[in-house]
């Protein structure tokens, strides 16, 4: 993400210009933008236009800006759309008409809020952050006998990136059909795992087949020119011992030793360690856990007792104003007691894990027993 331009009143109202320039930055903005917000773009549309042939569709350029009365996110086309009331006026698209606005990879836009909390701001400026420095987590091939998966994880999305199924006989005719196998999670590497953007590639499965793979790779990356890359980047290609080659054993992946010591400043590496702090603490010392919205604000607004929040990004995205702002006000307060707060996409493996405790969860500075006793 790219902050172009910043401008904000004393009551908190303001809007700020941004540039998506990632696929992560879609679901930051999904979350970000909500109804009551505006949003001013460039756009195409297409018009009638008479000439001496007759009538015939022409592409015209113009500025939109939208009432936001829903927001889309298209995971699979990798596209989020704006629908809402037209508030600007021009010659094609009247004010008050109904339009959607489709936001582009490296389109300057302009948002605007009647507030900007906290957590608002403090998102928009990670997801800077994080483009400016090129800060990617890595690659997944996630594999069992017949099957692999790729995953890519960013920072704010684990997103699937190639499926590849195939029958592997026993005998003769099996090393044939592995080989065959392997050529073609060799493609799809090839295709989604870019060196130049992830940190490491992680090769994962039960049993050996993490172990075959990986040699079939580097074999062919030294016989073939076109693959030199892989060699370059060996060292960077590590490997993962899982139950299964299903996306459920991301989370194995991501708990590995060699995984988390190449990724340990990322945010994902972050989420994973807090949550396994969590789990292990609800396991061992209960009464220093806590979870569900009511336990976690009581913990927090009468006993300041949190030592670290975890919190999923969905939960802003209630329509319901007030609510918004009382679970950013228990960020602000978390944070400004010199306590942590994590704020876990809900895209992410570590993000799908917390929804099980719904969504919102905290370690406790001290034990509060007497939390179970209140009603929900």
């Amino acid at each position: 993400m790219k902050i172009r331009k910043r401008s904000f009143e004393a009551d908190g109202s303001g809007s700020i210009k941004l540039e998506a320039i990632d696929l992560d930055d879609w679901w930051v903005l999904y979350n970000l933008i909500v109804p009551g917000d505006a949003v001013m773009a460039n756009t195409v549309r297409k018009v009638s236009k008479a000439g001496r042939g007759g009538k015939s569709l022409e592409h015209v350029k113009l500025k939109l800006e939208i009432n936001v009365e829903a927001v889309d996110y298209d995971k699979e086309a990798s596209v989020l759309r704006i629908r809402g009331k037209n508030e600007l006026e021009n010659d094609y698209v009247k004010i008050g008409a109904f339009h959607t606005l489709e936001l582009e990879l490296n389109q300057p836009f302009i948002l605007t809020k009647e507030h900007w909390d906290a957590v608002a701001l403090d998102v928009i400026n990670q997801a800077a952050s994080d483009s400016a420095s090129g800060a990617a987590d890595l690659a997944v091939v996630l594999m069992q006998e017949g099957l692999a998966h790729i995953f890519l994880v960013g920072r704010s999305m684990t997103t699937a990136r190639a499926r590849i199924e195939a029958s592997i006989p026993r005998g003769k005719n099996g090393v044939t059909a592995l080989n065959r196998f392997f050529e073609h999670v060799l493609k799809a590497f090839m295709k989604h795992v870019d060196f130049n953007v992830v940190r490491c590639a992680v090769i994962a499965s039960p049993g050996d087949m993490k172990d075959q793979f990986h040699r079939y790779l580097l074999l062919e990356a030294e016989r073939r020119s076109e693959l030199k890359l892989i060699i370059k980047n060996k060292s960077r290609v590590v490997l993962a011992q899982t139950s299964s080659g299903n996306k459920h054993s991301l989370k194995e992946v991501l708990d590995a030793p060699d995984v988390m010591n190449l990724i340990k400043d990322t945010k994902a590496a972050q989420e994973i360690r807090a949550l396994k702090d969590f789990s292990d603490m609800l396991l061992n010392d209960s009464a220093r856990a806590c979870y569900g919205p009511k336990h976690v604000e009581v913990a927090q607004e009468e006993y300041m007792a949190i030592q670290t929040l975890l919190i999923a990004d969905d939960l802003f995205r209630n329509a319901d104003i007030p609510t918004r702002r009382k679970f950013a006000h228990l960020v602000k307060s978390v944070k400004d007691s010199g306590a942590t707060a994590h704020v876990f996409s809900s895209m992410h493996v570590s993000g799908e894990q917390l929804a099980m405790y719904s969504g919102i969860a905290a370690i406790l500075r001290f034990p509060l027993p007497d939390l179970e006793d209140i009603e929900v």
